[in-house]
């Protein structure tokens, strides 16, 4: 019969206590730098700010609840809270969607590469620069501003201003005002010549086309005359009434025969301010249009009231859509080429591909992204502080903005101390879902 196997001796229950409790003490040495740190710059400040939340601004009296009632009842808070659901609806939103057309589009480049590398380039960018690079990109002043000096070179592609809006009658003139224009106080006639002077714009902001205007000359069954600039520099010099020398024409000044409150002929004055109307403004008034004197196409108030916080959006997106392309295009990798090309054969077209088969595969990628920038945005407060500007900063305030506002601006750090805990909570269940979802996809 053969004899029993050998056993190892178990070891004894006081040595793996031993053992385990060592385990543990190392463990904890660690961790205990990390624990300190934790504590000292979150758990410290969440829970001074909560009890801090419940006194009144001097910090002498209990206030109870009157801090959060505040949160909703005050103009400014209210304001702040409804830009953050704003920002929560559309920049996560939008930043997802750029990220995943560029992440997919790239892949069927040959510079790819180099496209997800400009477009995630802002990220490199503190919040601080991308403010006052947007602070100048929205700028009012076309001469500035990126956008709007795009938006006014589209805008008088198509509908150029005038080249004359601050010209107006001087001493002595023919000419009196008329709807936004002016009209000649008598009428004209056949063989007659007659002067429209103006003034008032300056010589380096008249026509590239203008030459030195010239008396018109009289035609018999025609109306002549001459528009120009009725000013020379230099006191005493030159004639009121008479084109001199120096002085140069309204080239392209639009001008109108009235009768009876119709318009029954029209021309355009030439280069030199000289202008012909037919016989059939013989008896009538001559008038220069208000489109003459049109003011120019400024662009859009990017920063008004009604577009500041769109137009702020804007530049988050800008930095963020790059995070976003690339957490997406990783995810893209994981696709199996497989089923892509399954749906291909079985005929489905590239759309049908990209909203039946890939964007379901990356909706759990899809999911992280919008929420890690859900998270992002409720703290925003850099690019609203900076880009916009002190007359409609009220209009693009957040709950960060008016967090810094309220406890350091206006001396009121319980009502601050509220907004923050409120912020926590408001992020807190969208971090508690983001973790459920990171922590089912481990399970897979």
């Amino acid at each position: 019969m053969a004899a029993p196997a050998a056993t190892a001796p178990a070891s004894p229950p006081g040595r793996r206590r031993s053992v385990t409790g060592t385990r543990r003490t190392v463990a904890v040495l660690f961790l205990l730098p990390a624990l300190v740190l934790l504590g000292a710059l979150v758990v410290y400040p969440i829970g001074y700010s909560l009890i801090r939340s419940f006194y009144n601004a001097n910090g002498d009296g209990f206030a109870g609840v009157d801090n959060y009632k505040a949160i909703f009842t005050d103009d400014g808070i209210r304001t702040a809270l409804k830009n953050n659901v704003i920002w929560v609806v559309f920049a996560p939103t939008v930043a997802t969607a750029l990220g995943l057309v560029f992440a997919v589009l790239t892949e069927r480049v040959r510079w790819g590469t180099a496209f997800k590398l400009v477009v995630f380039m802002p990220m490199a960018i503190s919040m601080l620069a991308a403010g006052i690079i947007f602070r100048l990109v929205y700028d009012q002043d076309p001469d500035k501003g990126v956008a709007n000096a795009v938006w006014v070179g589209v805008h008088d592609t198509f509908a150029r201003s005038s080249a004359f809006p601050n010209a107006h009658p001087g001493r002595e003139s023919p000419l009196t005002a008329d709807q936004g224009g002016f009209i000649t106080r008598t009428t004209v006639h056949t063989g007659e010549t007659v002067a429209l002077p103006l003034v008032g714009v300056a010589p380096d902001q008249m026509p590239g086309g203008a030459r030195k205007a010239v008396a018109a000359r009289s035609e018999n069954g025609r109306i002549t005359g001459t528009t120009w600039q009725d000013f020379t520099r230099g006191k005493g010099v030159g004639r009121l009434g008479t084109p001199d020398p120096s002085e140069l024409g309204y080239d392209g000044m639009r001008i109108e025969a009235v009768k009876n409150g119709q318009v029954v002929a029209s021309t355009k004055a030439a280069a030199d301010g000289t202008f012909t109307l037919p016989a059939a403004a013989d008896g009538a008034r001559l008038r220069l249009p208000a489109s003459n004197f049109k003011q120019p196409y400024n662009g859009v108030d990017w920063l008004g009231p009604s577009l500041v916080t769109p137009a702020i959006i804007g530049s988050y997106v800008w930095m963020w859509a790059g995070f976003a392309m690339v957490l997406i295009a990783a995810g893209l990798a994981g696709v199996p080429r497989e089923l892509l090309e399954a749906a291909r054969v079985d005929g489905a077209t590239e759309w049908q591909v990209f909203r039946k088969v890939t964007v379901p595969l990356l909706a759990p990628v899809l999911a992280v992204v919008t929420v890690t920038l859900m998270i992002n945005v409720l703290k925003v407060f850099d690019l609203v502080y900076i880009i916009a500007p002190g007359s409609s900063q009220d209009d693009a305030n957040v709950l960060a903005l008016e967090l810094y506002r309220k406890g350091f601006s206006e001396g009121q750090p319980g009502i601050a101390s509220a907004i923050a805990v409120f912020l926590l909570l408001l992020v807190i269940p969208v971090m508690w879902f983001n973790v459920r979802r990171l922590r089912r996809e481990e399970r897979r």
